[in-house]
């Protein structure tokens, strides 16, 4: 598995990567990131069922009840996933391919649809902001600002975000998970830890 570089030369340092494929890209530098209290952060190393992880990007947003991250992470089988990171509860998802996903106008909260032989219920639709990136993402970044995310649920615990960030809906299905079934490592330590 190729990890990336923990000490970052000063030429990518604050930079935005982008991976097409084998490809790394850099397309543009950011600002300094707003403080949060994740112990996430790039290049922690995870475990999900077989497969390790490292992260290797992030995307940080607001909404009108706080903040939370969208970590990118790398499985050692170069697979992208995500890992949400709000408010102490973690869930791990991957892009689906199902297609004619519903508009943002047609969804409401108590919606269900059913995908991969689950049905899903709509949890939450949430109004959200970009407050900043880092790293390597899998798509590039050009002046987003207000996005809207519906979230969903099952009954056994299964995890889905409908992605309004672009012209067509995004699907993402995973599930939710411990922060200790994660089997974190290179985590970020914080005064009288």
């Amino acid at each position: 598995m190729t990890q990336p570089i923990a000490n970052c030369p000063s030429e990518f340092c604050k930079s935005i990567l982008v991976r097409t494929d084998v490809d790394l890209k850099k397309v543009g530098q950011v600002a300094d990131l707003p403080p949060d209290s994740s112990p996430i952060q790039i290049n922690t190393e995870g475990q999900y069922g077989s497969k390790a992880f490292v992260v290797v990007g992030r995307i940080l947003y607001a909404y009108d009840q706080g903040g939370w991250n969208e970590w990118h992470v790398m499985m050692n089988d170069g697979t992208s996933a995500w890992l949400s990171d709000a408010q102490s509860e973690y869930a791990l998802s991957l892009s689906s391919k199902v297609q004619n996903l519903p508009g943002i106008a047609q969804v409401h909260v108590g919606q269900q649809f059913n995908w991969s032989n689950q049905r899903y219920t709509v949890s939450v639709i949430t109004p959200a902001h970009y407050r900043g990136v880092e790293g390597e993402l899998p798509f590039q970044y050009w002046d987003k600002t207000d996005v809207t995310f519906v979230d969903l649920r099952t009954e056994s615990g299964k995890f889905a975000t409908l992605d309004y960030s672009d012209p067509e809906p995004a699907l993402y299905l995973g599930e939710f998970v411990e922060f200790d079934d994660l089997k974190l490592k290179n985590l970020r330590s914080f005064e009288g830890w």
